[in-house]
């Protein structure tokens, strides 16, 4: 009786109790656990509760996240590294960051109803592409590290992977050297750190990239001209790891001759949040585009020939080519590079030039008052970090005199390093200043140097830029708050997402993200802490990173966790990296085959590509389980190389397969590790785990199963939970002593990753406590079977398990509609916008078919809308198939009917307008309207076009 009255659990579960109970009724069960016990393997039936905490209300989680938030002590940080302190528009902020209308998008796949977001992408490319000054970018990239990582994979395929060594200035950021190594090493790729002044001595036959930093970590800014014609007389790739900020006034290295560039959009209006989520950046030239990874967002045309965005070149999506991708990207960080796109847009060329000279200025301003004070400057050249010289001891005494008056800097072998940044001002460089004198008497004030302020402005004429960028009219319309405003609402009203209904996605986990696990990520306690801060300042992380750790550990019956991870590819790739250091710490390296069943998830070749295993698949049985006699063949035909198995559990064919724990058992026998991928996760939690099933590492999709929404595809966070004997191997960070005992390298910039969401996940947890996720995950089976139950008189579902169920999602099969009635897979998920739904994951893993996933926090009445609509859609194919309505004009094959469509002057369809249009009653009072009809894929290839339209294509 005193339990606070309003638990979480009943806001985050759709259905109400009386609606659980018809349901279940609906398909033979009395209760929830007996449903579980019929679903679920006895083999692998966790016999007891999770231990978790009571599960907290609402109201008490927020005054606890406070307490925990409290413990973090953000002070103001110069540290630099790739991370700065910047303002987030308070009109981005609050309508954006936090509107769950762009927050709870899924990926753009369904072009229709994602143009919105697309054109802020399409923004954010044409943003980064004139400022690095190179034709090609990418929609972003999971943070700077990674991002150089992927351009030295992506010129070692350029070279035909013919070439070994890859050069890196010893000047970049240590994080991205330490990250490239990471990569490096099972690819057999030598990375040499080299200065960058030895580099002709140093490029010999056996080199194909250098990367290079541009201002370097210690803020110098060289002429890179002599050093890449240098790389370019050698047929070297050229990778420059550059600042956006300081790009408005530097030339730009595509103008030097890069073939690469590569940075963080972070200091664009996203803040540190302990290192993430940040949108890292790609561009490079046309030539390369079919190698480049990540998503394109490009432009072509709808059925009325009217423009129309659309994701370009998805073939080289690793889903597609598997063992054949030179990357796992799968996500891009789309709302940290709407966020940094907006903030282009808010400010515009003027603004952002406006910006960097005035933080150029307050660099020079502090430099020219620590001369006069008598220190030495390691640069003469640098845009916002001044290096300080100074013996080892006079600079702790500087950084400890700093940090009593609140203040970070970075010491350095050389001396202090000093990064300003938009939030500092001249109060601050004075504070510096002061800090630096040797007495009182001695004190120098910015203010001094006013009359030099001119010559702070720019760089020397070989090194100033002068060619024009964001030239489009979006960039120089929306200054006023009122404008940009609109503009932000007019493109939200252009994407569907969880706001306005179910969005069903098979393996993607669409769930509800709860205000109260997102308020927290906002808070300045958490939002403004550098990744590199002193420990000591992050005690509120360092609480609440240990704590989620240890429910993920008991969750997933596990020993040990790294948050590092910030995507779920990229926990893959981290799980099989740990799996590969643990065979080799054996003297077993000579372990390199990978056995992969085909009901295994999409990415799972690709990762198991880049750690440089041999990729074997194995066959499933006619039930979608893997084939046991199969894998047995397999194993025993490998067992002296087999490193690991790959399987996702429940499996992609949406069951939960009954032979798993001897597929597990067989890969023991063996010698090999079995990775499962948490793409599943949801119908796991409570009822089984990754440990108590015998995998021996996973990765968890925070950004799935525990509550992180998608972002519009991104952000996300990919932990790895691992058994004991893996642990030492735990990724470790070369800033920050993180990970096992014999860690691998970093898979990420930042220590933890995309530290600032994990508020989320762990709000989550903390809200249902260990009664919670069980009830949670037995509602998202109980939906799952109740809608193939409703749907499977008029659509086959693919596979069942022995018991006839399917676990958390199912397959239906639309493979015989095309024969029947002249409609595709792609007509039904186009056909499906029209009754005003996103449609469920489309011919994967089976072609021609939907896998409908729908969670728990969908509520009966819902469920049962997105059945009638599929049910409708049915009823038109049937219509079809009778001869009622035309095989080459039918209102699935035109799909989907926009506003203007509808309503036009002419109609020369033989269906009515209404049909087309309010194919259901539902739709009469609230109806989502696609914005461009269907979009032609590929003429969108055919005419890449990835970066705004010049303004004269708008003013004629």
């Amino acid at each position: 009786m005193l339990k606070h009255p309003d638990q979480f659990i009943n806001r985050h579960i759709g259905p109400r109790e009386n609606d659980l109970q018809a349901m279940l009724n609906t398909i033979g069960f009395q209760s929830l656990d007996e449903l579980a016990q019929a679903v679920v393997p006895e083999a692998i039936h966790l016999k007891r509760d999770l231990n978790l905490p009571e599960a907290l209300s609402e109201q008490e989680l927020v005054k606890h996240l406070k307490d925990i938030a409290a413990e973090n002590r953000p002070l103001k940080s110069l540290i630099g590294l790739g991370y700065y302190g910047t303002y987030t528009p308070l009109v981005v902020l609050r309508n954006i960051l936090e509107n769950p209308g762009w927050y709870t998008q899924y990926t753009p796949y369904q072009a229709e109803i994602s143009q919105g977001r697309m054109e802020a992408l399409l923004n954010y490319q044409t943003l980064i592409s004139d400022l690095t000054g190179l034709p090609l970018a990418n929609a972003s990239l999971l943070d700077e590290s990674t991002a150089a990582a992927e351009a030295m994979t992506m010129a070692w395929t350029i070279a035909r992977q013919q070439k070994m060594t890859f050069l890196v200035d010893q000047n970049a950021h240590p994080q991205t050297i330490a990250l490239l190594h990471t990569r490096a090493t099972p690819l057999k790729i030598n990375v040499k750190a080299i200065d960058r002044n030895d580099l002709a001595q140093s490029i010999d036959a056996d080199c194909f990239g250098v990367l290079l930093q541009y201002p370097d970590t210690y803020g110098e800014v060289v002429d890179l001209a002599p050093l890449i014609a240098i790389a370019q007389s050698k047929q070297l790739q050229i990778v420059v790891a550059s600042d956006l900020l300081a790009l408005t006034l530097l030339k730009s290295p595509g103008e030097l001759g890069a073939d690469i560039v590569v940075g963080s959009a972070q200091r664009f209006g996203v803040p540190f949040g302990g290192g993430g989520p940040h949108a890292g950046f790609m561009a490079t030239k046309d030539e390369h585009k079919r190698v480049m990874p990540g998503r394109i967002i490009g432009i072509s045309k709808d059925a009325q020939d009217l423009p129309a965005y659309r994701l370009s070149l998805q073939t080289r999506e690793q889903h597609i080519r598997r063992e054949k991708a030179t990357s796992n990207i799968c996500t891009a960080q789309v709302l940290l590079a709407v966020m940094a796109s907006m903030y282009a847009v808010y400010h515009g060329p003027k603004g952002l030039k406006q910006i960097a000279t005035y933080v150029k200025s307050l660099s020079h301003l502090l430099g020219a008052g620590l001369t006069k004070l008598g220190h030495k400057l390691c640069a003469s050249t640098y845009f916002d970090t001044v290096h300080v010289s100074a013996s080892s001891d006079q600079a702790d005494i500087y950084l400890q005199k700093a940090l009593d008056q609140g203040i970070n800097l970075r010491k350095t072998n050389q001396g202090l390093a000093i990064s300003l940044d938009e939030t500092c001002d001249t109060e601050l460089v004075d504070q510096l200043l002061a800090i630096f004198a040797s007495d009182a008497s001695s004190a120098v004030k910015s203010s001094d140097f006013e009359a030099q302020l001119s010559s702070f402005a720019t760089f020397e004429s070989n090194l100033q830029r002068t060619s024009e960028y964001l030239t489009h009219i979006h960039f120089n319309r929306y200054h006023s708050e009122h404008e940009l405003l609109r503009y932000i609402h007019r493109l939200q009203a252009k994407d569907i997402s969880l706001v306005h209904s179910m969005i069903s996605l098979g393996s993607c986990t669409m769930k509800l993200n709860a205000t109260a696990e997102m308020v927290a990520v906002t808070w300045p306690e958490f939002a403004n802490i550098h990744p590199f801060a002193p420990e000591d300042q992050q005690k509120g992380y360092s609480l609440l990173i240990d704590r989620l750790s240890q429910w993920l550990q008991e969750v997933t019956g596990f020993a040990a966790v790294s948050l590092q991870p910030n995507s779920g590819a990229q926990g893959e790739y981290a799980g099989l990296l740990v799996i590969r250091a643990y065979h080799e710490n054996r003297n077993e390296g000579h372990r390199n085959v990978c056995l992969i069943p085909t009901s295994a998830h999409g990415t799972n070749p690709a990762s198991a590509t880049m750690v440089g295993y041999q990729i074997i698949t194995v066959g499933c049985n006619e039930f979608g389980d893997i084939d046991l006699n199969d894998l047995e063949k397999q194993v025993n035909t490998y067992q002296d190389r087999l490193a690991a198995m790959m399987v996702t559990y429940p499996s992609t064919h949406g069951v939960f397969e009954p032979g798993i724990v001897k597929a597990c058992a067989l890969v023991h026998a063996a010698g090999g590790q079995v990775y499962m991928d948490g793409a599943n996760m949801n119908a796991q939690v409570a009822l089984t785990s990754p440990g108590h099933i015998g995998a021996d590492v996973c990765h968890l999709n925070l950004h799935k199963t525990f509550c992180i929404p998608h972002g519009g595809g991104g952000p996300g966070v990919g932990p790895i939970c691992v058994a004991k004997h893996l642990a030492p191997f735990l990724p470790g960070h070369p800033l920050r002593k993180v990970g096992g005992a014999q860690a691998i390298g970093p898979v990420s910039a930042a220590p933890y990753g995309s530290a600032g969401i994990l508020t989320i996940p762990y709000a989550y947890i903390a809200m249902m406590g260990a009664q919670g996720l069980k009830k949670a995950t037995q509602t998202a089976i109980l939906n799952a079977n109740y809608m193939a139950h409703r749907l499977s008189p008029h659509y086959p579902i693919l596979f069942t398990g022995t018991t006839g169920k399917v676990a958390h999602e199912f397959i239906l099969d639309c493979r015989h509609f095309k024969a029947l009635a002249n409609v595709s897979v792609e007509d039904i998920a186009k056909r499906l916008m029209d009754y005003g739904f996103h449609a469920p994951t489309m011919s994967f893993p089976v072609a021609s078919t939907l896998m409908v996933e729908p969670t728990e926090s969908e509520s009966k009445e819902e469920l049962d809308r997105f059945c009638d609509a599929m049910i409708a859609i049915r009823d038109e194919i049937r219509e079809i198939e009778a001869g009622q309505m035309n095989r080459n004009d039918h209102p699935l094959m035109h799909a989907p009917h926009t506003a203007a469509v509808v309503t036009a002057t002419e109609w020369k369809h033989g269906y009515s307008r209404e049909k087309a249009a309010y194919p259901l009653p539902y739709l009469k009072a609230f109806k989502f309207w696609p914005s461009v009809s269907r979009v032609d894929n590929t003429y969108g290839d055919r005419n890449l076009i990835c970066t705004c339209p010049p303004i004269s294509e708008y003013l004629n």
